[in-house]
């Protein structure tokens, strides 16, 4: 017995002289920076629409380019979490787009996600941009990043827009170029599609 309380004295004397064990380093843990203003009002519009589909249709295009009038346009918010909102946009049979609007470092990112049918990327994918100041909490402009300044020839002078209506009865998603309008889809919320 007086083994054992020896024994036992010399442990706790032992762990007592050595301190406490240090505690294990938490690793860093990046600060995510969320949005604020306008932005966050608008992210929170578009996230109020996440898990519907809605039918639009072309209203304009620019003399010489392809249209799509006549097609079938549909968007479906299929994904929200707190940092970004995965939105596909069909034309007719093509369903190789998707809208993704990202929240990176406290700012409002728009990009085009184009993929082939296998889900593998095309060539030309991701381009986009980041919010400017003109943006309200129902409209945001986005001219391109330096990633599509890169990506795409005629990328100067672009800018996208999406634009939701007082009533949020519509989304209008917009592309100019140096101030003129290229191309403008119109989208109906107030009727879901199945």
């Amino acid at each position: 017995m007086i083994k054992k309380l020896l024994l036992l004295t010399f442990v706790l004397s032992f762990l007592f002289a050595c301190g406490s064990a240090p505690e294990r380093e938490k690793p860093d843990v990046e600060d995510v920076i969320a949005l604020t203003g306008n932005k966050k009002k608008f992210f929170d519009h578009i996230t109020s629409l996440c898990g519907k589909k809605f039918k639009g249709e072309e209203t304009y295009m620019a003399e010489g380019r392809e249209s799509f009038a006549g097609e079938k346009m549909v968007i479906h918010f299929k994904s929200c979490t707190n940092d970004e909102i995965s939105i596909p946009f069909h034309i007719g049979e093509d369903k190789s787009r998707t809208w993704l609007l990202l929240v990176e470092d406290g700012r409002l990112r728009f990009r085009h996600d184009h993929r082939h049918e296998d889900g593998t990327p095309e060539d030309i994918t991701m381009y986009g941009g980041y919010s400017d100041h003109k943006g309200t909490e129902l409209s945001q402009f986005f001219p391109p990043d330096d990633y599509t300044m890169e990506l795409l020839e005629n990328a100067p002078g672009h800018e996208w827009a999406l634009t939701l209506s007082e009533d949020m009865k519509t989304l209008e998603y917009c592309l100019q170029h140096e101030d003129k309008l290229i191309f403008q889809a119109e989208f109906c919320l107030d009727k879901t599609l199945n």
